[in-house]
């Protein structure tokens, strides 16, 4: 490193904005062409370049509990963090860095961010931290996610390094079907969960911000396994293919519903809710296919359950739709789900019911981090009330819209 690159009257190397720029410029360069399994020890090669050691790159873990190490030469492979419980977990939910003083230096937490959704968290330790090392820090993990959510199409790697336990083939199909579980603009967030993480089978979302509106949808196939995964995936790309054309909301129902009756005869059937939320004006409209009501949140209470007019489930021939709508208010949560999650029984035989939901729903907390901790929280909440565990397919999908401020426009002024 040359003298011109060091701080005046220090012993230390200058990591402000010039050297910034070359070591993420060169990092960018080696990444285009570098195969997956090299790009953690370049990464760790790099954090050396500005005297950081003990990289650790951590991954979310299916469960959705652990941040689990991935393994890689230069890379230090250690036990797996809890999310609720650990500096890095904090990093994760908070979506901020986190620093811990250690004798020979600071620990550094940077979550590894793509957009929105969360990658998992960059871990390394420097001697000394200010604020040129932690602008530069916060650039280089915002670069090593972008680098790793591109490597990650190409390499069963990431997959591997986040399982915790076998994955049935079914819930491999719609681990691969979903979007990412968390999306947050200033106007909107939406946050999903699936139970059981390894085992899952007919539950699915989708959503896609096209412009203006939010364009979401919940199924659920009828079944279990593979059948039901099949299922599932005929009905979310029955919807992301009319979604894509433009159709409205009761032509997106029949064209579903021809899907699933086309494919797997009258005695199959898929429950559904299709939404779109206007996120300039907070303009809801559904439509439900036989699926359990969403819960309309204000306040962070659960103030009405959102009855409206429904259709028999897609693939059963159900009458034409009509849409239902309600006006929102900035802070309004929408929460959808699955019969799975009322439906599950305690020892004695009792169902776990939509009022006990909703009364957990009430008790949750407030938690730094948005969207992405609020939806784990409630989550592994329910998880814990249905005992721990999960018989059938449960589904959470939380919309939430935050209004329209005026310092983040939806969309650009001409």
């Amino acid at each position: 490193m040359e003298d011109s690159e060091r701080r005046p009257g220090k012993n230390v190397l200058d990591r402000s904005e010039g050297l910034g720029e070359r070591l993420l410029g060169l990092l960018l360069d080696r990444a285009h062409e570098m195969p997956p399994q090299l790009i953690a020890p370049m990464i760790a090669e790099e954090v050396a370049g500005i005297d950081g050691r003990e990289v650790s790159i951590l991954l979310q873990d299916y469960g959705r509990e652990l941040l689990v190490p991935l393994p890689g030469q230069k890379l230090i492979v250690g036990e797996p963090q809890e999310i609720t419980a650990s500096p890095a977990g904090t990093a994760f939910l908070r979506a901020t860095p986190v620093e811990v003083a250690q004798a020979d230096g600071v620990r550094m937490y940077l979550p590894l961010l793509d957009g929105s959704d969360e990658v998992g968290v960059l871990a390394l330790t420097l001697d000394t931290v200010d604020d040129d090392d932690r602008r530069l820090l916060r650039r280089l993990a915002s670069l090593v996610a972008d680098i790793l959510v591109t490597k990650h199409a190409y390499t069963d790697r990431f997959f591997q390094a986040r399982r915790r336990e076998p994955m049935s083939v079914a819930a491999e199909m719609q681990w691969s079907l979903l979007p990412p579980l968390t999306m947050s603009v200033p106007q909107v967030a939406v946050g999903g969960a699936v139970e059981p993480a390894y085992g899952i089978a007919g539950d699915s979302f989708d959503y896609a911000l096209n412009d203006n509106i939010l364009h979401a949808a919940v199924i659920d196939a009828m079944g279990h396994g593979l059948d039901a995964a099949t299922m599932a995936t005929v009905a979310v790309g029955a919807y992301r293919h009319a979604r894509r054309a433009g159709i409205n909301l009761p032509e997106t129902y029949r064209y579903m519903d021809q899907a699933i009756a086309e494919q797997f005869g009258p005695d199959h059937f898929v429950t559904a809710q299709m939404m779109n939320l206007d996120i300039t004006t907070g303009l809801f409209q559904w439509v439900n296919a036989g699926h359990p009501v969403p819960l309309l949140i204000r306040k962070r209470h659960v103030v009405r359950q959102l009855e409206s007019r429904t259709t028999l489930p897609v693939g059963l021939g159900g009458e034409r739709p009509s849409i239902s709508q309600l006006q929102l208010q900035p802070g309004d949560r929408v929460l959808c789900y699955t019969d799975g999650v009322i439906e599950e029984r305690n020892a004695d035989g009792q169902s776990f019911g939509e009022e006990r939901l909703i009364r957990c729903v009430n008790r949750i907390e407030h938690v730094e981090g948005g969207m992405r901790a609020e939806a784990l929280q409630l989550s592994q909440a329910l998880k814990q009330e249905r005992g721990g565990h999960t018989s059938d397919d449960a589904t959470l999908f939380l919309i939430e819209w935050r209004g329209n401020p005026a310092n983040h426009p939806a969309t650009l002024q001409e």
